[in-house]
């Protein structure tokens, strides 16, 4: 394990910097959000950013390619540029967990190209939660905030950062900025740990669980008439689907440019009325069979289908962000017992 002064900070930042495009979560009026370092920007205290760190994997529009025409030929041209590395610091355990579930989506045969060139260039520095929000659940789904996954783990304490490598990727990281760090003992970490520790267990959600929940209960909560219920608010904004780090829905356009065609990606939502619309229609017509949809993926769909791994690593987003308070946490108690949590 490694150590460095907070008042070291930004030399520490300095010197990733100069070998790799370094993002870290900054302030700003909207929030906090990952911006690309520069010096004078300083790491943002926030827990978590108003969006995910899924951006740098997963963007929400992104060119796939080029076409160009002339009479029947037709010449494809690869846009891509991802093609330096970079390091993501002071990502929190909820969102380090989100790139495990979207590796199960994007890197499962056939693999997306587009993500695994991002995955494979990406390190992933992930900083400890020390002052967890009310709106946090992610311990209901196996996630330890005091000690969040990532190729370097980080613990910031009053006075330093503690850093330790999990990954070859982290410990090159670590040696590259050796020069600036220091040797440490694990006894303040651990100390820091215990205290996260405490304060999870005292959160309004500590008691939520998901053992109701998983893999081939699809039988046991389709026919719930507690959807109806459920669904009879919602707007179908779609606001919860854009702020979730683990929604992986997108639609793929053509866009006829005058000098060309561009084909291009961009998120979509299962909670839209268009979702999945083809030619012969529509398969889900009601706002109901929409919002069900969305929160048996999360639930069952997903875990049946990936060895019981859950696709909701409860950061707390959607109770944040929803403007009428429906979230996973109020279906996860109507339908599992009014006893869960």
């Amino acid at each position: 394990m490694r150590k460095i002064a907070l008042k070291q900070l930004n030399d520490l930042f300095a010197a990733i910097a100069a070998k790799e495009t370094l993002y870290l979560p900054v302030d700003t009026p909207a929030g906090a959000k990952f911006e690309q370092w520069e010096s004078g920007k300083t790491l943002s205290d926030a827990l978590n950013t108003v969006r995910s760190a899924k951006d740098f994997f997963f963007p929400q529009t992104e060119n796939l390619m080029d076409f160009k025409t002339e009479g029947k030929k037709i010449e494809i041209i690869d846009t891509r540029r991802e093609c330096e590395d970079f390091v993501v610091f002071g990502v929190r355990a909820c969102d380090v967990r989100s790139f495990d579930v979207l590796d199960r989506v994007f890197l499962a045969e056939p693999v997306d190209s587009y993500y695994k060139n991002r995955r494979e260039h990406g390190v992933i520095v992930s900083l400890a939660c020390t002052k967890p929000h009310e709106t946090c659940f992610c311990h209901t789904f196996g996630i330890d905030a005091a000690s969040p996954a990532g190729d370097v783990t980080c613990w910031k304490t009053d006075d330093a950062l503690y850093l330790e490598a999990n990954t070859e990727k982290g410990k090159a990281l670590l040696e590259s900025v050796a020069s600036l760090t220091a040797d440490a003992d694990g006894k303040p970490v651990a100390e820091q740990q215990k205290i996260i520790r405490e304060r999870l267990e005292k959160l309004p959600l500590a008691n939520l669980t998901a053992d109701k929940f998983g893999a081939g209960k699809t039988d046991e909560f389709f026919k719930d008439p507690a959807w109806a219920e459920l669904s009879q608010s919602c707007l179908g904004c779609g606001t919860c689907t854009f702020v979730c780090p683990t929604c992986q829905c997108y639609d793929i356009k053509d866009f006829n440019t005058g000098h060309g065609v561009k084909r291009f990606r961009c998120w979509d939502s299962c909670m839209y009325s268009e979702f999945t619309k083809m030619s012969a229609g529509q398969p889900r017509l009601t706002q109901l069979k929409r919002f069900r949809q969305r929160f048996m993926h999360k639930l069952v769909y997903f875990p049946t289908n990936n060895d019981g791994m859950f696709s909701c690593v409860g950061c707390g987003r959607c109770l944040a962000k929803c403007p009428i308070q429906m979230n996973i946490v109020k279906v996860m108690k109507k339908l599992g017992g009014q006893d869960n949590g």
